[in-house]
């Protein structure tokens, strides 16, 4: 890399190289580098200045040192700015020999036949130049060397950048960019202690893939499992995911098959599952869950029960309203309806009602009723369209029942 003298060391390489063959090329000419308003009166002057009127960040390397710094501002390593350099080459001479379209053609030339700055270029001039600095310039030793392109700028543009920046009458002109110069800071990079312990983790690509759950439909009770089926959903460390609850699954199972217990907490209606395969990683080993192997998502249905306290469903009921308690705990914000078919010989007779809004997440849910007359009632609970069993005995209905008064 090259320290702060880049971009002089450019500039004076460049009038390094014109002068040696613009000089040759037409006689008396001569190559400056001041800024084009102090050539404008004057006439005795024949040849080309150089001028470094704009430096733009270079596109392709301006993020290239990144990240420079540790979270806790120490270096990582040293800081470098990407340049690109806008030079203006002016001629001067008398128009009426044409010395200023001769020195332009001999610059044009050479900037086309030797675009890019030599190492050795730049160092011959570093030799024969004396820069106001305690430091020598390093740019020979800079990764990337220098190109110099031709760049095309309008007769509008070139207007502006005479009249508006410059302020001096035009003078005939060519701009070219040079690229990239990369200029490094003098900060030293504050070096991380020796790894103590290498620590190459190498895994095997282990994608599960859940193929059916079954049932698709499972009743609410204590101790439900579900059965996957797949591919690859055995590993080191295998765990079912049910919303954001984990589950461990049943040990001694194939890698294309699992069994697992639902846990409590998964809500009643549609849900979803998925295998994750944790990796863990360190001393002590610690979860990484960035790296996990995760299979795709699949469906299945819990459906809610109603519960029993000494062989009796906690039903009750009144004209009004029915509190049934049902498991798992129904969430404020699940949709629940009331089921209710008069016991008859083809329970025909159907009321279904719509559950008001809840301020918090309950296993007692009351609904109110209207217009339900007296008799016995088989009661159905729907949660997020789920719904819970009926019993059935020798081809009947049975239960769960309640009294509506």
């Amino acid at each position: 890399m090259s320290n702060y003298l880049a971009i002089a060391t450019v500039t004076a390489t460049l009038k390094r190289i014109l002068h040696a063959v613009v000089t040759v090329d037409v006689s008396g000419a001569d190559v400056r580098t001041v800024r084009p308003e102090t050539l404008s009166n004057d006439t005795s002057f024949m040849g080309v200045n150089i001028y470094l009127y704009q430096v733009t960040p270079n596109a392709a390397f301006r993020n290239a040192d990144l990240p420079t710094r540790r979270p806790d501002g120490t270096v990582m390593q040293r800081p470098q700015a990407a340049l690109d350099l806008h030079y203006l080459f002016s001629f001067y001479g008398d128009e009426t020999k044409f010395e200023p379209q001769l020195v332009l053609g001999s610059v044009v030339r050479t900037l086309h036949s030797q675009a890019i700055l030599s190492r050795h270029e730049i160092s011959d001039t570093i030799l024969h130049t004396t820069f106001p600095t305690p430091v020598p310039s390093n740019l020979a030793d800079s990764i990337e060397l220098v190109r110099f392109t031709p760049l095309s700028m309008s007769l509008e543009e070139l207007s502006k950048l005479w009249s508006v920046f410059l302020q001096t009458p035009y003078t005939l002109s060519v701009a070219y960019q040079g690229c990239v110069v990369l200029i490094e800071s003098d900060d030293t990079p504050v070096q991380a202690p020796p790894v103590l312990q290498r620590k190459l983790y190498v895994l095997p690509f282990n994608q599960p893939m859940i193929d059916s759950v079954t049932p698709q439909m499972i009743v609410a009770t204590s101790g439900a499992k579900l059965t996957l089926q797949g591919h690859n959903l055995r590993a080191d460390h295998t765990l079912v995911l049910f919303g954001d609850i984990e589950a461990t699954p049943d040990p001694g199972m194939a890698n294309e098959r699992l069994v697992v217990t639902v846990p409590a907490g998964v809500r009643a209606g549609m849900q979803s599952l998925q295998v994750i395969q944790p990796i863990y990683i360190g001393i002590p080993p610690v979860r990484h869950t960035s790296v996990e192997f995760e299979s795709n998502i699949a469906a299945f249905v819990l459906r809610p029960t109603i519960n029993k306290s000494g062989g009796v469903y906690q039903i009750t009921a009144t004209a009004t309203a029915v509190t049934v308690q049902v498991n798992p705990i129904v969430g404020k914000d699940q949709r629940v309806v009331l089921l209710l078919n008069l016991v008859s010989n083809d329970l025909s007779t159907t009321y279904t009602f719509l559950a008001s809004a809840r301020s918090a997440d309950s296993n007692s849910i009351t609904i109110s009723i209207q217009n339900v007359p007296t008799g016995d009632y088989l009661v159905r609970i729907r949660v997020d369209d789920a719904e819970s069993a009926l019993d059935v005995t020798a081809g009947n209905y049975t239960g769960p029942q309640v009294h509506i008064p």
